[in-house]
């Protein structure tokens, strides 16, 4: 058949022949404001075409004409009635512009090449299952009661920048758990009204949603990938107003650099729990110039994630909790101000390899944060800490570390557990600060010295009187492990005592002086 059915109007007898010359049927004003898809609701019959017009040039269309390759190329049209193409079969190619649905999609279990539907207004897409091999194009476009894309396999890349979309009668605005994409997933500056579910996908090149605005209901998740597989990275960051604001593009901008300070920007942005459980990233997730609005009992859920980096540098911290629980990170890059306080962070079993701060973050800063974080205390993440700072070569940073640990520690302890590790962090730092324990060798050897001075005790044996030198005496006692030579003397009751002492504080104080040096001489 080479000619369309006479019954069809005269713009979709046109399109007949645009597709099989594979040209742009173009039903545009070329008027901005009278081709706005988000404004009547009734365009002008002279544009309008029926969705089974379309369905009949998909599936049972015309040859192309010679030299030609047929294909659906349409723009600027009010598309009448449903869209029925579940199950389907299609073999060309399909490019939309600018055009506005009466009803929903209907392409659920179907195969097709490429489809592209760019700037459209459609009530609701129906497609799960769908299987392209080439991509799936639906950027800026406007989808008031949301998109199904559950299970779906898209064959190269899926594109959804700049698009609104609403949410169905469940609250949910994109519903595509299970959808596998091949290559890159590009979702910058969405506009969600609705959760945005991905449970299980499989994502084989990047994910972006840079400059995204997600609002869920506060009993959903605004952003749910728990289970997601990201082959590259992941982008939860801000977008540079620059390469939007007035541009017709539908791309982002790539792999891109940082955005450079003070440059206009829009950032990533949830109102809602987001969740990320148990993610797989294979090159990094970057969670950079974002902003996480939580309720009371939401959270910023990445447990159990794993990737060779994590990024998390927020310009501001989240309102609620951040769970780390069991991920597994290589390089953590992060700053002080990003983390929220008080109690909101959750690193139970947390592990990383390595800190790499974007600027100076200090260790006091860095213990600051963890028991700020902390809330009650855990010793795991301080001793993951102090572990990732001796992998760095920072062995008295780790140190710092362990030592505020025993201090953190000591507050939980009944009264004399609190009376001992005080004493304990008075006399010696808990065995990290030798120094202190060498002044107080030094201070007990003066104070014995001091009182032997004035309390000269009699010889052992009366035909044998050495000669007296109570400083050397003092010494020879708060060092009991060296013979100093003048060990003949009885002194009496009190004396003992003293005695006593400095030979108790020798070996408690010189131990820990020498356990210090000798950390200091394996030092790497």
């Amino acid at each position: 058949m080479q000619q369309p059915p006479a019954e069809w109007t005269p713009v979709e007898q046109g399109l007949w022949e645009a597709f099989r010359q594979g040209e742009l049927c173009d039903l545009r004003s070329w008027d901005d404001e009278v081709d706005r898809v988000s404004g009547p609701a009734e365009w002008p019959a002279e544009r309008s075409v029926r969705a089974e017009v379309l369905a009949t040039l998909l599936l049972n269309g015309p040859d192309p004409a010679p030299g030609r390759v047929a294909s659906l190329k349409l723009s600027g049209a009010y598309i009448t009635g449903a869209l029925r193409l579940a199950g389907a079969q299609i073999a060309h190619y399909v490019e939309l512009h600018d055009c506005r649905f009466e009803r929903k999609i209907l392409i659920s279990e179907a195969q097709a090449g490429t489809l592209r539907m760019i700037r459209c207004w459609i009530p609701r897409i129906e497609a799960s299952r769908l299987a392209t091999e080439g991509d799936l194009h639906l950027a800026r476009c406007i989808v008031p009661f949301g998109i199904r894309l559950t299970d779906a396999r898209i064959g190269t890349d899926l594109l959804l920048n700049q698009a609104t979309l609403g949410s169905d009668r469940y609250g949910r605005a994109f519903a595509a758990d299970g959808l596998t994409v091949q290559q890159d997933f590009e979702a910058e500056r969405v506009d969600v009204h609705g959760e945005l579910s991905l449970r299980s996908g499989r994502i084989g090149g990047r994910f972006s949603l840079r400059g995204a605005q997600l609002k869920a209901a506060p009993d959903r998740y605004c952003l749910n990938l728990a289970h997601i597989s990201v082959g590259n990275t992941m982008y939860l960051g801000g977008s540079l107003d620059g390469g939007w604001a007035g541009s017709h593009t539908i791309y982002g901008d790539g792999y891109g650099a940082p955005i450079p300070a003070g440059s206009p920007s829009t950032p990533f942005r949830a109102y809602g729990g987001v969740r990320l459980v148990d993610g797989r990233f294979e090159n990094a997730l970057l969670i950079t110039h974002a902003e996480f609005h939580l309720a009371d009992g939401q959270e910023l859920s990445l447990r159990r994630v794993q990737t060779p980096e994590l990024r998390f540098t927020c310009h501001t911290p989240p309102t609620g909790k951040v769970s780390l629980s069991r991920a597994r990170i290589g390089n953590l890059v992060d700053n002080a101000d990003s983390w929220p306080k008080d109690g909101h962070v959750r690193m139970t079993g947390f592990t990383y390899e390595s800190l790499r701060p974007d600027r100076p973050f200090s260790v006091q800063q860095r213990v600051a944060w963890l028991e700020s974080a902390l809330g009650e205390y855990q010793p795991e993440p301080y001793e993951q800490l102090a572990a990732a700072l001796r992998r760095d070569g920072r062995d008295e940073d780790a140190r710092e570390v362990l030592y505020a640990k025993h201090r953190r520690r000591r507050s939980t302890l009944p009264p004399p557990g609190r009376l001992w590790g005080l004493l304990q962090d008075a006399g010696v730092g808990y065995g990290y600060r030798p120094g202190r324990a060498a002044l107080w060798l030094v201070l007990a050897w003066a104070v014995g010295a001091l009182y032997f001075s004035g309390h000269e005790p009699p010889p052992l044996k009366a035909d044998e009187r050495p000669t007296w030198n109570a400083p050397l005496y003092a010494l020879g006692k708060v060092l009991p492990v060296v013979n100093l030579g003048p060990d003949g003397w009885n002194p009496d009751r009190t004396g003992q005592f003293v005695v006593a002492v400095l030979v108790l504080s020798g070996w408690v104080l010189a131990t820990t002086v020498v356990a210090g040096a000798t950390r200091m001489l394996q030092r790497g």
